[in-house]
């Protein structure tokens, strides 16, 4: 880009206040990105329908509950949020950005999304895991989301965390949006987590009748 054109948009934006500057000419983020977020969110069906439900699992489960907007290929979005009681908190807020194939969610993707494995492949070997699980041993993982209907990361992501995740699918049955809960290994053990998935599973439809009016 010209430097003179970037300036120029720059300025457009800081008289707008989604960027402000210092006296060093350091650009940063500024505050009317907040109400820019914000009346995104507001338009955003998905949030209002969703949130009473992860409100009540995260009450019923003692799990962290996340709306999850599917982004494309590269990221998903964090839509909506609640947390438990418990004194447990994963590092996550509306408006957090994480790549697709990642952790639960990215296994829903990949083993929904219809994409060519070469491309899976490729992407996958680009995530940063705490405790990266093999691509032959994710492969498979993938087969049993298929089976099942939803997907668990073991402490790969996040070490000493259970990550669930289900599928919000509209009239095309393709994936849009995903189900999240997220708590303590420890805590979570296959019975539970299949338990909690099957409840998330019930939620999913429910979502997927209100925003894609299913009969």
């Amino acid at each position: 880009m010209v430097a003179s054109t970037c300036l120029h948009i720059l300025r457009v934006l800081v008289d707008e206040e989604l960027v402000k500057v210092d006296a060093a000419k350091h650009y940063t983020l500024g505050v009317g990105m907040l109400s820019l977020a914000r009346s995104v969110i507001e338009t955003n069906s998905f949030p209002a329908a969703v949130q009473p439900l992860l409100d009540r699992l995260s009450k019923e489960w003692s799990v962290t509950a996340i709306g999850v907007e599917i982004a494309g290929l590269d990221h998903m979005v964090v839509l909506a949020l609640s947390h438990s009681k418990i004194p447990f908190r994963l590092h996550v807020d509306v408006g957090s950005r994480f790549p697709t194939l990642i952790s639960a969610t990215g296994r829903l993707v990949a083993a929904y999304g219809g994409l060519p494995w070469n491309e899976v492949e490729r992407r996958f070997r680009t995530l940063r895991w705490q405790n990266p699980p093999s691509i032959a041993a994710w492969r498979e993982e993938l087969v049993l989301v298929r089976k099942k209907g939803y997907a668990v990361d073991r402490g790969n992501y996040i070490g000493g965390v259970v990550v669930l995740a289900v599928p919000v699918f509209n009239a095309r049955r393709e994936i849009t949006h995903t189900l999240v809960a997220a708590g303590l290994a420890d805590q979570l053990n296959s019975r539970q987590c299949a338990a909690i998935a099957r409840d998330m599973r019930a939620q999913a439809d429910r979502v997927a009748e209100l925003l894609f009016q299913r009969p």
